[in-house]
């Protein structure tokens, strides 16, 4: 056996990409522990000269995953889409009463693999609020992929309190249905703002990791701030949940996801 050492600690962005090609090869990856708690639960203890190292299991979907994962967001969703038909009903009804323009935005999403998809939301800004985005450039808050402003002003007033407690995302349970996206995964991202693959030059690991899984109604992103969190923090927690998944940490994700909603901590 052969041992790579290096002298100085490593970032997060190049332990990912070491982990992530050590995988691809089937060699396994010894870190001193401290960084990869936050990189990955799937590990070993293991020791190479004395030394106590920790080591890295590579996390690969098997078809069984994919299918539990699947079959409990059809059912899970096909319920909440019955049991939210009234307000569904009543949102179709005050969204054109707010302002012109449809009940829903309907705008191209980058879903599992890089594939485009059409995400569905209750429309809660201005009917020309897309063709009003470029002039708002100067005021967004965040970096990388995110775009928001605090006060937005191309939402309406209705628009305002659905997005407060996230039911503007609820046509969203249409998606699940269609096979499209999760109850829980990562963060749906504009295809605008992504390269024509539907990855990220800038970010291509994270974007790779990503498409790993199908986009999530919510994730840990929603349950640890939403908007509050910057780009940064939202690359970690999408690269944390593919390497961590769980058909648990769905459940503890949806379970968490209630009492951020309801306290509207970090909606935008």
């Amino acid at each position: 056996d052969r041992v790579i050492a290096v002298e100085e600690e490593l970032t997060h962005e190049e332990l990912h990409r070491c982990i992530s090609i050590c995988n691809k090869m089937g060699v396994p990856l010894n870190h001193t522990a401290g960084l990869l708690a936050v990189v990955a639960k799937r590990i070993e203890m293991t020791e190479i000269g004395g030394a106590l190292l920790v080591e890295v299991q590579g996390l690969e979907f098997t078809k069984f995953q994919h299918l539990v994962k699947r079959c409990f967001d059809f059912l899970a969703a096909s319920i909440l889409l019955l049991l939210l038909s009234t307000l569904f009903i009543v949102l179709a009804l005050l969204i054109p009463l707010s302002s012109f323009g449809p009940v829903f935005f309907v705008a191209p999403r980058v879903g599992r693999g890089g594939r485009y998809f059409p995400c569905f939301k209750f429309r809660s800004m201005e009917f020309d609020a897309e063709s009003r985005r470029k002039h708002l450039g100067k005021w967004n808050e965040r970096g990388g992929h995110l775009f928001k402003i605090s006060s937005d002003p191309r939402v309406t007033h209705l628009g305002r309190w659905i997005r407060r407690f996230s039911i503007d995302e609820l046509p969203q349970l249409i998606n699940v249905l269609r096979g499209e996206m999760s109850l829980v995964g990562p963060r749906p991202l504009p295809a605008r703002d992504l390269d024509g693959d539907g990855l990220s030059r800038g970010y291509r690991f994270w974007a790779k990791e990503r498409s790993k899984v199908r986009p999530g109604i919510t994730g840990l992103w929603q349950v640890s701030g939403r908007s509050e969190l910057q780009f940064d923090r939202m690359v970690r927690l999408d690269v944390a949940y593919v390497r961590t998944w769980s058909v648990w940490l769905d459940l503890q994700i949806l379970f968490r996801t209630i009492p951020a909603v309801w306290a509207g901590r970090g909606a935008c």
